[in-house]
């Protein structure tokens, strides 16, 4: 969705019923707002939504990462 002029923006969306913990939950936004912010540059203006869909498992920062990292390059390499 093209967003008028001000860059990239995300909007989060981590749902209690997958992660009950608030410190899961604010680890997950932690680690896409940090990908989402190292990788805004190379993002278009759009509105960006990301949704926890399903528990993350196992819950490790670096496979968590990954998989973000990954996500979010796909995202790059469509809007191209």
């Amino acid at each position: 969705m093209a967003s008028e002029g001000s860059g990239a923006r995300l909007g989060l969306v981590v749902a209690k019923r997958f992660l009950r913990r608030s410190v899961d939950r604010n680890l997950v936004r932690r680690l896409v707002r940090e990908h989402f912010r190292l990788l805004r540059a190379r993002l278009r203006s759009c509105d960006l939504v990301v949704r926890l869909a399903a528990k993350p498992v196992p819950l490790d920062r670096q496979t968590m990462a990954q998989e973000i990292e990954g996500l979010l390059g796909k995202m790059i390499s469509i809007e191209r």
